[in-house]
């Protein structure tokens, strides 16, 4: 038994079976592709946007987060694990923002979840989906209100 796993073993090596190993997909790899095909708006822009009522902030943030630190006033919460069911219209999840043809601004904490999430909304359907560069936590660095 021992000798056969060993064969099995080089000839995987051999063949190439750990291919698909060396070629999985990093964070930043994700990261990078997001970056080509989404934007990102700065705070200045985010704030010029509060109270428009063609826009819609998407705080995709995790429940802990939001309570702990705050938002962005009026801002609908889709935490990232659940946003495919949101924006699909097929699901029982959907929600209409997604569909609305609202201007949707993705934030986070400091912007990698949000730049993720709006390539998927861009995947999905969703027209120009941008997110918050540098997240909450820049817009509260800039002195951005935190409701609670």
């Amino acid at each position: 038994m021992k000798t056969s796993t060993a064969i099995l073993f080089l000839c995987c090596l051999l063949l190439g079976c750990d291919a698909q190993i060396q070629a999985a997909k990093s964070v930043n790899d994700y990261k990078a592709e997001a970056m080509a095909a989404v934007s990102a708006i700065d705070v200045g822009v985010a704030r010029e946007f509060i109270g428009d009522d063609s826009v819609v902030f998407v705080d995709v943030r995790e429940g802990d987060e939001v309570t702990t630190h705050g938002y962005i006033e009026g801002a609908t919460f889709v935490p990232r694990g659940v946003l495919e069911f949101y924006i699909d219209q097929a699901s029982p999840m959907h929600n209409v923002i997604f569909s609305s043809g609202k201007k949707v601004v993705f934030y986070c904490e400091t912007g990698g979840r949000s730049l993720l999430a709006a390539k998927l909304a861009k995947d999905m359907g969703v027209p120009d989906p941008v997110y918050l560069d540098g997240g909450f936590k820049a817009w509260t660095d800039a002195g951005g209100f935190a409701m609670h």
